[in-house]
C-alpha cells in the first residue's frame, strides 16, 4: 500500500511559527511533525510515501529526500489550497491499487496505522468528549462494526467517535477524488469517504491517542507526548557536576556545562549549549545550535534552532522560533493572577487555549531588550523587538 501524506498547507492558525516554516516541519521532539506520521506509515509497511507539498515545499523535500528509511519518497504539488480531496487528487498519478491518506500535521498512535493498513477499507476514529467539534462517524455496532455515515460537526452527534483524518482507501477511490466544492469552498476528503462507505464495508480503527496539531500551544502538547517516549541517551559533552535526571537525551555535539540541572523529559539537540548553572525541566526541547546562558531556567518549552536565551532569564510554557535572541533578564509570565485559562490570538480572534499555563509564542528572529517582561499568551511576530525594561502586554 502507498501512503499519501498531506503536507502542503500554510498553517495560518499556527502563526507566527509557520510564517517561514511549513507547519508539518515544525519541531516535535527529535524530528519534524510530519516525520512522525511518515515513520508510522513506514513502520506499517508502506511501499512508497507520496508527500503532497505546496507552501515552503523546499523544506519538506530537503528533509525527506528521495528515500526515507529505505522507503521510496515521491512528491506531488498542490498548486492551490483547495481542500483535502484536492490535495489527494494532486497525488493521483502516483496511485494504483489501494492507498492510505494521512494528515502530516496529526500525531497518531503508530500501532493503529498498522491496523488501518490491514483493515482496508478503513478509517481511524477516536472517542472524544465534544464530538460536535469534529467530523463524527456512525457505526452499526460501535467500534466493532462498520462505518455507516460520516457527518461534519453535527449539532446532535450520533456518536462520540471523531474522524481522526487517517484513511485506507480501495483502488477504486482513485477515480472518486474530483468532488465538488463544499459550502466552505473546499473539496473535502469526507465526500470521498462517503462514497467509499456507500460502496464498501468500511472498518473503524480505534486510536488510543491522537492529536491534531493546528494551533501553537498544541505544539507544546505534541512535544509533551513525543518527548515522553524518548529513551535516555547521553552522547554529547556533559560536565561532571551537571545533574541529569530521568528521560534526558543529549545529542552528539551538544554541551551541558557546569552546575546545570536537567529534569526530563528533555532533549538537547546537536550543537546546543546549556549553562553554566542553568535549569531545564518539564517537556523541553533545546534545538540545534541554541544557547541557554548562565542561570537561565527553561520549563516545558520548545527553543528552536539557533536561538539564544541570555543569562538570568526565565522561559516557561513557550515556543521560541528560530534565531530568537532573548536579552539578559527576560522574564516570561505563564500564569494569570486569576488562575483562568489563557487565551491566544488565532487569525485575529482571541480564543481560549484550555491551558492554565502558557507563555510566549514567537516567530523567527525576535529580539528582546534586557529585563523585558512578557505577559501570558503573548504572540510576537517575526523580527519583533522590545525595549530594555519593557513590559509587553499586547501582541506584536
Amino acid at each position: 500500500m502507498k501512503a499519501v501524506v498531506l503536507a502542503a498547507g500554510q498553517g495560518t492558525r499556527m502563526r507566527p511559527l509557520s510564517e517561514s516554516v511549513p507547519k508539518p516541519m515544525l519541531p516535535v521532539a527529535d524530528r519534524p511533525l510530519a516525520a512522525h506520521t511518515v515513520d508510522a506509515a513506514v513502520d506499517a509497511g508502506a511501499e512508497e510515501i507520496v508527500l503532497v507539498i505546496g507552501y515552503e515545499a523546499k523544506a519538506v523535500r530537503g528533509y525527506f529526500g528521495d528515500v526515507y528509511r529505505g522507503t521510496p519518497v515521491s512528491y506531488a504539488v498542490q498548486e492551490e489550497q483547495a481542500g483535502t480531496a484536492d490535495a489527494v487528487n494532486a497525488a493521483r498519478d502516483f496511485l494504483e491499487g489501494s492507498f492510505a491518506v494521512l494528515n502530516g500535521d496529526n500525531l497518531y498512535d503508530p500501532a493503529a496505522i498498522d491496523r488501518l493498513f490491514d483493515a482496508c477499507p478503513a478509517i481511524c476514529a477516536i472517542e472524544v468528549d465534544e464530538p460536535s467539534n469534529y467530523g463524527v462517524l456512525s457505526t452499526d455496532m460501535g467500534t466493532d462494526g462498520r462505518v455507516t455515515e460520516i457527518v461534519e460537526k453535527p449539532n446532535d452527534p450520533p456518536t462520540n467517535l471523531a474522524n481522526a483524518g487517517a484513511y485506507a482507501f480501495p483502488a477504486e477511490a482513485r477515480e472518486w477524488l474530483e468532488v465538488p466544492e463544499s459550502e466552505r469552498g473546499e473539496r473535502e476528503i469526507t465526500d470521498v469517504v462517503t462514497q467509499v462507505i456507500d460502496e464498501y464495508t468500511v472498518t473503524p480503527v480505534a486510536l488510543e491517542r491522537w492529536l491534531d496539531v493546528g494551533r501553537p500551544w498544541e505544539l507544546l502538547e505534541a512535544n509533551e507526548w513525543k518527548l515522553g517516549e524518548l529513551d535516555r541517551r547521553i552522547d554529547g559533552e556533559v560536565s561532571g557536576d551537571a545533574r541529569l535526571e530521568g528521560g534526558v537525551v543529549v545529542e552528539p555535539g551538544a554541551t551541558v556545562r557546569s552546575g546545570v540541572v536537567i529534569e526530563g523529559p528533555a532533549l538537547i539537540r546537536e550543537g546546543a549549549t546549556v549553562g553554566p548553572n542553568a535549569y531545564v525541566r518539564g517537556a523541553t526541547v533545546i534545538g540545534p545550535d541554541a544557547e541557554i546562558g548562565h542561570a537561565v531556567e527553561i520549563k516545558n518549552s520548545v527553543v528552536s534552532r539557533g536561538t539564544s536565551v541570555s543569562h538570568l532569564s526565565y522561559v516557561g510554557d513557550s515556543v521560541l522560533g528560530r534565531n530568537v535572541n532573548l536579552g539578559a533578564g527576560t522574564t516570561v509570565a505563564n500564569l494569570r493572577h486569576d488562575d483562568d485559562d489563557i487565551k491566544f490570538t488565532v487569525k485575529g480572534d482571541r480564543i481560549p487555549t484550555g491551558r492554565r499555563k502558557l507563555g510566549v509564542i514567537t516567530g523567527d528572529e525576535v529580539k528582546t531588550g534586557i529585563n523585558s517582561s512578557l505577559t501570558p499568551g503573548l504572540k510576537l511576530g517575526p523580527g519583533s523587538t522590545t525595549r530594555p525594561g519593557e513590559t509587553v502586554g499586547r501582541d506584536r
